[in-house]
């Protein structure tokens, strides 16, 4: 999920303790089976492979699972499904946008399930560009604030990569976010591993030029439709313009304690 909030970077770290932690190992080697059918099983030649690897790794997918994949996309071992790429536009609680990727071998399955999800949890999918215009395709490098001990600031990311393209860097609880131009992401992804900083994650996102402003009430609501919709199958991305203050994301977090 990106919505870039600290709800977004906590869920992330959570994703990997919870019950949904075989969910999200599907989906991060389903992502490294499609990256190598596009670009070759080879990393140091796929870049998007290499990102795909790194992102699995760091959510503790273990290197069998990740060779295996690899083997399945390049076609080296059989097995691989046809995967297709689908987004679905929608809008959820409180009016907020909602972009919904999927990755699936059945459209029409996909399709079914996305609708039922939005419609019972006070969503609705919407017209193919009524929505995505309200994003821009961006590169998104996720950077953790606390490396072996040491602390990186926003100055160290910023100065690191400037000059790859980086165009602005945001705190995100533990964590920096690092956006630049999509086609500067691996340059900037570059760029911190040569000043020796560690990332959690590099991806091609949507980023949302305003973001609604949610209360309790619609933050409630809109994380239990994110959560529906992060539980299928073929859902393998979500972005959202959506923004918690600090003091709603606390007012939650103590109603949930």
């Amino acid at each position: 999920m990106s919505g870039h909030s600290k709800w977004a970077t906590t869920k992330h770290k959570k994703a990997a303790l919870d019950s949904k932690r075989s969910k999200m190992t599907a989906k991060l080697i389903k992502n490294i089976e499609v990256a190598a059918r596009m670009g070759g099983g080879d990393p140091a030649g796929n870049p998007t492979l290499f990102d795909a690897i790194q992102k699995a790794k760091k959510s503790s997918v273990t290197k069998d699972n990740i060779e295996r994949a690899v083997k399945r996309g390049s076609g080296a071992e059989t097995g691989g499904a046809d995967y297709q790429t689908i987004m679905y536009e929608g809008y959820g609680p409180a009016g907020v946008a909602i972009l919904i990727e999927c990755l699936t071998d059945n459209k029409n399955r996909a399709a079914m399930e996305v609708r039922t999800a939005m419609s019972r949890n006070g969503g609705s999918l919407a017209d193919p560009g009524s929505v995505s215009f309200l994003f821009n395709r961006k590169g998104v490098v996720l950077v953790p604030v606390d490396q072996d001990g040491k602390t990186v600031s926003e100055d160290d990311v910023l100065e690191a990569t400037l000059e790859a393209g980086a165009d602005e860097v945001n705190v995100l609880g533990d964590a920096l976010e690092v956006i630049s131009e999509s086609s500067d992401l691996v340059a900037v992804r570059t760029a911190l591993q040569a000043a020796g900083i560690d990332y959690d994650s590099a991806d091609a996102s949507f980023v949302p030029d305003n973001k609604v402003e949610l209360d309790a009430d619609g933050a409630a609501k809109l994380f239990k439709l994110i959560d529906v919709l992060e539980d299928l199958d073929d859902v393998q991305n979500l972005f959202a313009n959506f923004d918690v203050p600090d003091e709603v994301m606390a007012e939650l977090e103590d109603a949930d304690a």
